[in-house]
């Protein structure tokens, strides 16, 4: 099991990119959230098996349509603790 945060910048923010994520997570075993930071950026959590959550993050980055507006994409690793309240995958802001 893994957590990671993951901060999306580009053109990411009025292009449905939260509902796109959200869709994109139903196809994946991942729990987590999507919301936009106040910097223009979208920040993105999500936990599960470690190829659930890097096949789930590969297709944002490079499969799906989202891709074309991110510029940017900056990961780290996240405590399992962080992500204990998290049921399913959700859009929080």
């Amino acid at each position: 099991m893994i957590a990671k945060k993951v901060f999306f910048a580009g053109r990411v923010q009025g292009v449905g990119f939260r509902y796109g994520t959200k869709q994109l997570a139903m196809g994946f075993d991942v729990i987590g959230t999507v919301r936009n930071l106040a910097d223009g950026r979208v920040e993105l959590c999500a936990m599960g098996e470690v190829d659930e959550v890097e096949a789930f993050l590969k297709e944002i980055r490079d499969e799906s349509n989202l891709s074309h507006h991110i510029l940017e994409c900056q990961e780290e690793e996240l405590a399992l603790s962080d992500m204990q309240e998290v049921k399913g995958f959700s859009i929080t802001g």
